[in-house]
């Protein structure tokens, strides 16, 4: 399950509150973004992977969420990210 969202984020949110959010969910959740023609794809469960993407406001992403509850994973993470 896969969703192409425009990332609109707050001053105050940070990465971490991002990975903390996710990490209840069972599924695995990765984020594909497009950095100079080069598709960078991290873990949104490694805060390693978050940092590489540098994550801006207004970046297109594409999440993608397989597992048992990738559904609610998907939701749980474009409603942060789209906050």
């Amino acid at each position: 399950m896969s969703k192409t969202i425009e990332i609109h984020l707050s001053d105050a949110q940070t990465i971490m509150e991002l990975s903390q959010l996710i990490q209840k969910y069972d599924a695995e959740i990765f984020l594909k973004k497009n950095v100079n023609g080069s598709i960078m794809e991290a873990n949104l469960k490694s805060i390693l992977g978050l940092i590489n993407l540098q994550l801006q406001g207004s970046d297109q992403v594409t999440v993608v969420c397989e597992g048992p509850d990738a559904k609610e994973a998907l939701e749980a993470v474009e409603n942060f990210l789209k906050q």
